[in-house]
């Protein structure tokens, strides 16, 4: 499929005519309440949902409030809602170039989906997508608030909460994106039923507990539960909104559809950010690794791009290092103690010279490729540390947790965190460092700087 998808509800679920839809989406937005300025800062995702306006408009309002009050930094939404006319495996992305509504086109992220789709649980299958409304009811609410913006549509089929995680995480970005999870609640129930499970769902929702949530509980589950999943790694904070049914909306109460709305706020830690680009970019950093020891094994040379094709989170700048393990044993391990070029580049710069260029082992052959088992750890920035001696040093360290850089003069010596498996002692940790960069165990200057750092390990395959 190539152009269009046509909008397949407007005059019947939501106003076909453009100034009343309008008026309709202004009225649900403005009856809504406001989270706090400091949680509004940093709204990263909306659980939201997809019924006809007039039952589940003002549930959907009090989502989108939170979105028009940060609207300005949003240029790209990310929206996942559930198939409810095609069964399939994984998640389904569109051929479309937009989607459009009354209120005009949305142009796709067609970059987007070129590399969500390289995630082997991802395909285009634009039978999902036609006939969906569970993206489409949220496009006017998003047009309204944010005006020009991209769309990356996903219809989720049968995925497990760790690939619609992984695929999430791949498309997270910064504060310019936003992530919508499509969903409705409990169906057909009777009034009270239904509030008693959706307010168990609700509890859920807000603990970041995907696996307390039943098949019945909630049609757009599998996006859900992957959202969750990312929260219960504690990436994001969930907060609700509203929470009510159609017996509230419509009137009639013997069988109900539940509705609510919830907000996800990022937690914005650093160590946090490295660990969702982990997450959703394992596979193409693992890839840029073997193909950059498979380019040194056929040329002998470095490998020299292009670095540009690559997901935006892979060409910003992040410090890495790469190990070589051979039946379990070291087999090389290169890296950069601070961000200086392209992840990208990083990872498959540092895989080429941890295969030929450590100085404490011989070149890779070609004979050796198929046992190396290739780990990646992603480095936050280092933190100085002003210790007045070697036992304040030893105090302030975090066993397990810190990396550690030690440097004086022209000597300079570094520690992943992963050296705690066999150095658990922090007085050990520190000496054996201090003899890696050539100093005396008990040597300590006034001169010398300590910082720490945390890491992020991809390791192994799938």
């Amino acid at each position: 499929m190539t152009g269009i998808r046509e909008p397949q509800l407007a005059g019947t679920w939501y106003p076909g005519d453009a100034g009343a839809l309008v008026m309709a989406v202004d009225d649900y937005i403005a009856s809504a309440e406001k989270l706090a300025p400091e949680r509004l800062d940093r709204l990263k995702a909306v659980i939201a949902p997809h019924a006809g306006y007039r039952y589940s408009g003002t549930v959907a309002g009090s989502a989108y409030a939170q979105v028009a009050a940060i609207g300005e930094r949003i240029s790209r939404v990310v929206l996942f809602g559930p198939s409810h006319h095609v069964g399939f495996r994984g998640l389904a992305v569109s051929g479309a170039d937009a989607y459009r509504t009354p209120l005009g086109t949305v142009p796709i992220d067609r970059d987007a989906v070129r590399h969500l789709t390289g995630l082997p649980f991802v395909r285009p299958m634009d039978a999902a997508h036609v006939p969906e409304h569970s993206l489409e009811i949220h496009l006017p609410f998003l047009q309204r608030i944010l005006g020009d913006f991209s769309l990356v549509p996903v219809v989720t089929g049968d995925a497990s909460p760790s690939e619609v995680a992984e695929a999430l995480a791949h498309l997270w970005g910064g504060p310019e994106t936003l992530i919508v999870i499509s969903t409705d609640l409990t169906h057909f129930l009777d009034y009270h039923t239904a509030r008693r499970i959706d307010a168990a769902t609700s509890s859920a929702i807000t603990g970041c507990r995907p696996d307390a949530i039943g098949d019945d509980h909630a049609c757009g589950r599998v996006g859900l539960k992957g959202l969750l999943e990312i929260g219960r790694r504690h990436f994001i904070n969930v907060d609700v909104l509203d929470l009510r049914n159609s017996g509230d909306t419509s009137g009639r109460r013997d069988q109900v559809v539940g509705y609510g709305s919830w907000a996800a706020t990022d937690v914005r830690d650093p160590v946090h950010k490295l660990e969702i680009i982990a997450l959703g970019h394992r596979r193409a950093l693992r890839r840029l690794a073997e193909q950059a020891i498979r380019h040194g094994l056929s040329t002998g040379r470095e490998p020299d791009g292009p670095w540009d094709d690559t997901p935006p989170a892979l060409t910003r700048a992040v410090a890495s290092f790469v190990t070589l393990r051979k039946a379990e044993e070291l087999r090389g391990c290169i890296g950069s103690a601070e961000a200086h070029r392209p992840l990208a580049q990083d990872v498959a710069v540092n895989a080429y010279k941890s295969a030929f260029h450590d100085p404490r082992f011989r070149p890779l052959e070609e004979c050796e490729f198929g046992d190396l088992t290739i780990e990646i750890a992603l480095l936050s920035a280092p933190q100085a540390l002003n210790v007045n001696d070697e036992d304040d040093l030893i105090e302030r360290l975090t066993p397990g947790i810190d990396g550690l850089i030690l440097d004086d003069g022209q000597k300079r010596a570094i520690f992943l965190p992963a050296v705690w498996q066999n150095l658990t002692e922090p007085r050990d940790f520190v000496r054996y460092l201090k003899e890696k960069a050539g100093w005396n165990a008990d040597h300590w200057s006034p001169s010398i700087n300590a910082h720490t750092f945390r890491a992020v390990k991809i390791a192994g395959a799938d």
